[in-house]
């Protein structure tokens, strides 16, 4: 019996094989949690976390909405990191998620921040 986390685990390395981050073009990796969400950019060729950002952070805490106008916040906030590093360009990584809901109200906030995908 495959479960829900398997088959998420299954589709997420199918999609990592295809897309791999660099220093200049890194990969926007997504997590998301029932209750928070979490995202990196991260360069493959380096294996280096280069900035991240979660609903956890203090800024975004002190807003309240729903988890899909947290989610575009910590979009925004991953855009405004990744221009102040010099990253125009980045390569999304869903994470094995849809692209619906959450992880699309991320990138979302991170092409109104100025990221383009």
């Amino acid at each position: 019996m495959v479960t829900k986390s398997l088959r998420r685990e299954k589709i997420k390395f199918r999609v990592r094989k295809k897309i791999i981050g660099t220093a200049q073009r890194p990969r926007l990796s997504v997590f998301r949690s029932n209750t928070e969400i979490y995202v990196q950019l991260i360069d493959d060729d380096n294996a280096k976390t280069l900035a991240s950002a979660s609903s956890k952070d203090k800024d975004i805490v002190a807003q309240k909405g729903t988890k899909s106008e947290t989610s575009k916040l910590v979009g925004g906030a991953i855009a405004r990191k990744a221009t102040a590093l010099g990253l125009k360009d980045i390569v999304f990584d869903r994470g094995g998620y849809l692209y619906h809901g959450r992880v699309k109200a991320v990138a979302d906030g991170a092409r109104e921040g100025g990221l383009q995908f």
